[in-house]
């Protein structure tokens, strides 16, 4: 895997001004965790959707997500603290951190978020955990980290 061309294809799916580092498909995504070492995993859904829903499995890569939530459920209201919450776990501002949610708006918002507290290497997963609703309305079936069939775990 060409580590560099994969950051310039993240890269180029950016739009003007969105100031982080780039967007990464799940198997990308998975791609820059199993590849780089301190890379990490920042999960930003609700603690109502890691348990229902499910959560990515990163036990074979010797790594666990991090579960920090962007809105607080069941208001939703924006977590003022996320990227003090993100830097409490010791993720350094140099680090690739992907950012993932149900279908990569939430997780867009977290990647701006900590690139603009000085992670330069942060990441959203474009296609989330469950992905885009398939023509019944399911989510999970089209794309995504389940989709894609990367590890993951029901709670």
């Amino acid at each position: 895997m060409d580590l560099r061309a994969l950051r310039a294809t993240a890269a180029e799916r950016l739009q003007p001004g969105d100031g982080y580092a780039g967007e990464v498909t799940s198997e990308e995504a998975w791609q820059i965790l199993e590849a780089e070492s301190d890379a990490a995993l920042v999960d930003v859904r609700t603690n109502a959707e890691w348990a229902f829903v499910g959560l990515p499995d990163l036990s074979q890569l010797g790594k666990e997500p991090a579960r920090i939530s962007w809105q607080v459920f069941p208001s939703m209201a924006e977590n003022a603290n996320f990227v003090d919450d993100v830097a409490a776990t010791g993720i350094a501002d140099a680090t690739p951190v992907m950012f993932l949610c149900r279908s990569g708006a939430r997780s867009r918002l977290a990647a701006i978020a900590c690139a603009a507290g000085g992670n330069t290497q942060s990441f959203n997963v474009i296609d989330g955990f469950e992905g885009p609703r398939d023509d019944r309305g399911h989510r999970g079936t089209r794309a995504g980290w389940k989709a894609a069939g990367l590890p993951w775990q029901q709670a």
